[in-house]
């Protein structure tokens, strides 16, 4: 049998790259990599299991209902559906991002009262004085906070279904208007909107 010669090795750090530094192992993640700053910032609102029922049994599912926004007057929600929750919850915010809407802002709240309606469900929204906060329940808080408002009073009426309650709030935002947007409608100064 022949005798094996011990590997020649040729001199060369193979952990290290072209340029001298260090090459991380496999299987290790880069430390000194940037945090990605996020457009859009998420908030889960519900996660539903909902069943289908089929010849061979019950087929469940999750329907996710999300709420993204800049807080500096974008915001917009999505609803996905998937057999497992991340899924779920990645479908619904890849459909906010197609629903995202403006919405005006001043001292923090919003320009006039409004009162947003979707089927059975209305929400009614009024502006605050500042350091009052943000009065609103789970689904209309999601919405108002990512918004960017930071003072504002809700009343929810009728349905308080959180997809009803956040389409019916969304609605609502929808139908704001500045007194500069009014004047420039009716041709009038906003001195004379002000009366």
């Amino acid at each position: 049998m022949e005798e094996r010669k011990p590997r020649e090795n040729s001199g060369r750090n193979f952990n290290r790259n072209p340029n001298g530094r260090r090459n991380p192992r496999r299987g290790q993640k880069r430390r000194n990599r940037r945090p990605v700053q996020k457009e859009f910032e998420t908030r889960v609102v519900s996660i539903n299991r909902v069943t289908k029922v089929v010849k061979g049994g019950r087929k469940m599912r999750f329907a996710a209902l999300v709420v993204i926004g800049d807080k500096k007057g974008r915001v917009g929600f999505g609803t996905g559906k998937a057999n497992e929750v991340p899924d779920a919850i990645r479908k619904a915010e890849e459909n906010a991002k197609r629903n995202v809407i403006n919405v005006p802002i001043q001292h923090g709240t919003i320009p006039h009262e409004v009162n947003g309606s979707y089927g059975s469900g209305q929400v009614f929204v009024r502006p605050a004085a500042e350091g009052t906060g943000i009065i609103a329940g789970g689904p209309v808080r999601a919405v108002v906070e990512l918004a960017g408002y930071t003072d504002i009073l809700s009343k929810c009426i009728g349905s308080r279904t959180p997809i009803n309650c956040v389409r019916a709030t969304v609605e609502g935002l929808k139908q704001l208007k500045t007194a500069e947007q009014v004047a420039a409608l009716r041709d009038k100064t906003v001195e004379e909107i002000y009366g």
